[in-house]
């Protein structure tokens, strides 16, 4: 059943301003579109990688469920929040194992577990996690682009909604911050 993208920004709103059965009704209807934005996130990460669709879409749930204080604005509002909270989990998931590669503290898994670690990060995560916080600093507004469309597989449609920009500068965003980044990551 295709719901409408202004019937989860009214539950947004209602369950922002308080109303704890808009979250009930909210969570099936978000539910797909989360499990497929953790899906792509996941689907650049390295073959092997731990954390798997569902328990990164807990994750950001956990997360976004903790933010009381959020006024949403509206459906796209909530994905790019989304987008953010699982960036954060991927970047820390990363850091975790770097640590453990380099001797982190160690720990008792069951023989199961140990099976499932990988100790290699994904080779590309860290450094793009460090070269949009760089882009960041010089261009807020490409940094964001790129963290909505490339982390929460928004369209350009979508990001333009969610920033309040026209899908031309989106575009033109999206175009000169790929182009920086990729002659940051390639530095």
């Amino acid at each position: 059943m295709e719901t409408s993208s202004d019937e989860v920004s009214g539950l947004l709103q209602d369950w922002g301003g308080g109303n704890q059965q808009a979250l009930e009704k909210l969570v099936p209807l978000i539910y797909a579109e989360l499990r497929q934005m953790a899906h792509r996130c996941l689907y650049r990460e390295r073959p092997g990688h731990t954390l798997q669709t569902t328990a990164l879409v807990h994750e950001a749930y956990l997360k976004l469920i903790d933010q009381r204080d959020t006024h949403w604005q509206n459906r796209a509002h909530f994905f790019a929040i989304a987008a953010q909270a699982m960036r954060r989990i991927l970047v820390d998931n990363a850091r975790r194992h770097q640590a453990l590669k380099r001797g982190g503290p160690a720990e008792n898994l069951e023989l199961d577990e140990a099976a499932n670690v990988s100790l290699d990060p994904d080779p590309i995560l860290l450094p793009l996690d460090e070269a949009l916080v760089r882009l960041a600093e010089i261009d807020q507004q490409q940094s964001r682009v790129v963290e909505l469309r490339f982390f929460g597989g928004l369209t350009i449609e979508e990001t333009a909604e969610v920033l309040g920009l026209s899908v031309d500068m989106v575009k033109r965003e999206w175009a000169m911050a790929r182009a920086w980044l990729r002659q940051y990551l390639s530095d």
